[in-house]
This record gives structure tokens, sequence and C-alpha cells, in this order.
């Protein structure tokens, strides 16, 4: 991808024109890092850009942006331009074609505004966001509530950049995302969710939504969250804090390379809480489960995640609490169970909940995975089942319904714990079962 971008360059330049890598990758060569990709900012005009090079798409081309296609990698290549205007908060009203100076004023962040020559290695900050990397910190670009004004998505990815840096704010920045929390409330669902998404992927990601709740901004984007400061658990078994507390913890006690539904059912496991807070013989949180499931599916749904993911951290949510029966089940019952596409995954959540939890006891995590590795070591894969709905029908002469499946599912975790070993012992139990009714 380096050598593809550095060609586009030199077809630019060759054709008489300034062209230099911008934004992030430039941030990221300067911090050491391999960036993801390369954009491109020249004084060419987007038709120009068309002229000079092979095979490019014209999306964007109103705001001056025009993808290169190089084999399997997409180049951003942009003219350098200043905006006029932001009527809806994310679009520029209207684009002037200018130069480098006044392209890196209209950008976001000090740390994203500048540009690098590669032939020459030569960085060109007009921004300071050199400075800015040394000192360790995240700056708008100019005015900051101007920055914001222009797009309000800008508030999601000063948090997102200095958790993913591990920076801190400029005090000028931190006011302006306290002051402008509220209009977080005006971007789309999908942008959100993009971003929030990349905060929990994200090293810092427990520190991330501290900082949300700090500045305001997670009560306009998941205000189910936000409630649970101030609930209170029973301190005998949570010395950690209040539910906000045990649910950052349970967050930040993800492995790394676990999966984004994994971190997502983390942190929201104990979401109904606030909603179930009782005082009994002490602390109580009955039917905390089910409703921690009923506000996952309506934060998921209210931001537009794709259904898949959302049922996947229903389901992790939802289950969250099953782990004390697993060590008492039949062997069939937990095989059924240990097999299912997400058990691992539920078992992760398990962990980062215990290990979220003060005084820290992974006896019960351990056991269970223990009795995992037993039971599966001889059936690690989920067999198909011996015998279908129609065999449960025919033999013992019932109508399509609810018992059909009660049958079957009797059938098949006989089957999980070795007690029914084919096709034909299922058939006989089938027949056993007719007689004993």
């Amino acid at each position: 991808m380096k050598p593809t971008s550095i060609s586009i360059i030199e077809k630019l330049r060759n054709a008489g024109h300034q062209a230099y890598w911008a934004g992030g990758c430039v941030r990221d060569i300067l911090l050491g890092h391999e960036p993801n990709d390369y954009d491109i900012v020249t004084s060419a005009k987007p038709e120009e850009i068309e002229e000079i090079l092979e095979v490019t798409k014209p999306v964007g081309k109103e705001f001056g942006v025009i993808l290169v296609i190089k084999g399997e990698h997409t180049f951003e290549v942009a003219s350098f331009r200043s905006d006029s205007g932001y009527s809806d908060g994310r679009r520029p009203d209207a684009v002037l074609f200018t130069n480098a100076k006044e392209d890196a004023q209209r950008r976001d962040f000090t740390i994203n505004g500048m540009f690098y020559d590669p032939l020459s290695d030569k960085v060109f900050d007009y921004v300071g966001g050199q400075k800015d990397l040394d000192a360790e910190l995240i700056r708008f670009i100019g005015n900051p509530h101007q920055r914001i004004l222009e797009d309000h998505l800008r508030i999601l990815r000063a948090v997102r950049f200095k958790n993913q840096f591990d920076f801190q704010y400029h005090p000028d920045t931190y006011k302006a995302l306290k002051n402008h929390a509220a209009l977080i409330e005006n971007v789309t669902a999908q942008r959100v969710h993009y971003e929030l998404n990349r905060m929990i992927e994200g090293e810092n990601r427990a520190q991330a939504f501290e900082d949300l709740s700090e500045l305001g901004i997670l009560d306009h984007v998941i205000p189910e969250l936000e409630a649970l400061h101030g609930v209170p658990q029973p301190h005998e078994y949570h010395q950690e804090g209040d539910v906000w507390d045990h649910s950052l913890r349970a967050l930040q006690e993800c492995d790394d390379h676990a999966s984004r539904n994994v971190k997502w059912a983390a942190l929201l496991h104990d979401v109904g809480k606030v909603d179930t807070f009782s005082l009994k013989e002490r602390i109580r949180y009955d039917g905390h489960v089910s409703r921690s499931r009923e506000i996952v599916h309506d934060i998921f749904t209210r931001l537009k995640f794709p259904g898949k993911d959302r049922r996947k951290v229903e389901w992790l949510v939802e289950h969250h609490m099953m782990m004390v029966p697993l060590v008492e089940m039949s062997e069939g019952k937990a095989r059924k169970w240990f097999l299912k596409e997400d058990f691992l995954n539920l078992m992760q959540v398990f962990e980062a909940d215990a290990k979220g939890i003060i005084p820290r006891d992974m006896s019960l995590y351990e056991k269970i995975l223990k009795r995992y590795r037993e039971v599966i070591k001889d059936m690690p894969e989920k067999p198909k089942p011996f015998i279908s709905g129609k065999d449960v029908m025919k033999i013992m002469q019932l109508s399509p319904g609810e018992r059909v499946g009660e049958v079957l599912e009797r059938a098949y975790e006989k089957q999980l714990a070795r007690e029914i070993k084919s096709r034909a012992e299922a058939l006989d139990w089938l027949r056993s079962q007719k007689k004993s009714e």
C-alpha cells in the first residue's frame, strides 16, 4: 500500500501539482506506528485528479474528494480546500479550493492536521500538531467550538483519539466537549455506534466510557448506562463500588483479543440492576438478567447495530448468570451448553464479570472451565441428532406442538450424555416413551 501511495504522489508531482500524505497516516508515522491507510492531498482539482490517475471513482467529488483504486487498495485523494458553513452539523455547505495551509486549518485535531512529503521526508505542520504529539494532547484546531459545530461527531472522535493514544485533553478542548455534549444527539446512529465500537475495542476502553460520562456525553448516547452511577451493591460481595464501577471493571478485564460482542456484554451485563434494585434481607436485583437483556435490545436497536450483533449480545447478557447451574447439570445438559456456538464467548463474559469483583474469586470459573474440558474432550463438535420431529410424531402418535420439541430435547440430551449411542437406540427409546405414556 505504501509504495502504491508514493507512486500516486509521484504522478501528481510529475503533472505539476503539490501532493502529500495527510491526516492520520502522518500522525501514525510520527508516533512510530504503521498506518492502516494513506490519504493524499493535492493542489490538483478533482477533474485534474481524474485525468492524471487511471482508475478513479468520483465519490465525494463535490467536496473535492476522489477515490483512486490501485489493485486491491483504495486511496482517498482530496484537493486542498476550505469549507464554508456547516448547516447540517456534518457536511460543508460550500467548498473552496485553496492551498495546503488553509486546508490544514479546516481539519479537526492538530495531531490529524499535518502533511508529509514522502519524497523529501518533510513534515508540513501549520497547526502545531508535532508539539501536541510531544505533549500528548488532543486539541481542536483553531476555535474548538467552531470545530464541533462543523461536525458534531468530533465530540466522540475526541474521546476516541484521547484514549486510543492515552493522551490528555487540551483545556479548551475539554471545555468545548462539555459545553456541546448534547449536540451528539444530532449525529446519525450509525456514525455514533461506529465510534463507540472503536472505543470499546481499544486498550483504554473503560477509561473511554469514563470520559464519556464525565464529559456529559454518555447521557445523550446510552443514558441506560449512565444511570448505573450510584446504584449500590451488597458490600460483602462487591467491594469495588457501585454497579457503574463494577461494569467498567468487567469491561476492562476482558481479554484485549475478545470479540467486540463480548466486550459489550461485559459492559452491559448488569444494566438492568437500576430497574430491579430492592432491599430485602440484603440488596437484591431479582430479575435483573431479563431486564438487562431488554435494555440491551433497546440500546442496540436505537443505535442501529447490526441485528446479528444485537442478538448475540442479548444472548450473552441473558445467560451470564447461568454458570452456577452448570456445575450441577447432568452430563448431557452440560454438554448441550458447552457445544453452543457462543459458549466460549459466554465464558469470557463470566471471567470478566468475576475479575471485575473485589474480592476476586475465580474458583467457580475454574471449576466450570475444568468441567468444560472434561466433558467435550471426546465430543468437540455438536453432533447431528439421531431422530427428527417426524420420527417423534410417527412413533409417539403426536401432532405438531410443544410436546414434540420436549421429547426431541430429552432425546438429544441423552445422546449428548452417550446414554443413546445410535439412531436405532433412539428409536427404541421413543417406543419406550410411547409405552410409558
